[in-house]
């Protein structure tokens, strides 16, 4: 039956938490990456909302596909389920990709549910920014994910300029 992919666009890209045998730079249409979610406990709370990203439709996404053997297709789609799933404001997908190199794949991938209460809709850098701006979750400052996300994602030479501009109004603050 083949390995199983995971696609990751945001803070699985540098935190994936589950055992793989390849990472590959992967690229989806019909979905593009954006601060699109509120956050109610990772980044923020309910009283104090955050932002985390989320797969939103339209244009794309360059990310990383991660290969799973396939025994550890259950264990990997449970922890990405706990991780994803706390508030249900994620769909769970397979959805082609485009690996880097040639081939595409079918990869399990978390996109937003545009009907859930946290979705925040297309934002413009200046109000994601003022949103992020202070809040913080369970897992931290609502800056320190974007920031990282963004440096990571410098790292790898991927661009999103919308999320660059993002950090940039936070790090003027």
């Amino acid at each position: 039956m083949g390995d199983f992919w995971v696609f990751g666009y945001g803070s699985l890209i540098w935190r994936p938490g589950f055992a793989h045998v390849e990472t590959r730079r992967a690229h989806l249409h019909g979905f593009r990456r954006s601060l699109c979610i509120y956050s109610w406990v990772h980044r923020g709370t309910e009283a104090r909302p955050g932002l985390v990203l989320g797969l939103d439709r339209g244009g794309s996404c360059v990310g990383l596909a991660f290969r799973v053997p396939r025994e550890l297709e259950d264990e990997v789609t449970a922890y990405l389920r706990e991780r994803e799933l706390v508030t249900n404001v994620y769909l769970e997908r397979r959805l082609k990709v485009r690996l880097e190199g040639g081939g595409a794949v079918q990869a399990l991938a978390f996109v937003v549910d545009r009907s859930h209460r946290q979705y925040a809709g297309r934002l413009d850098a200046g109000h994601a920014a003022s949103v992020v701006h202070g809040a913080v979750g369970q897992s931290g400052r609502n800056e320190d994910y974007v920031f990282s996300t963004v440096q990571h994602l410098e790292a790898l030479g991927i661009h999103d300029h919308w999320l660059e501009s993002v950090a940039a109004k936070l790090s003027h603050d």
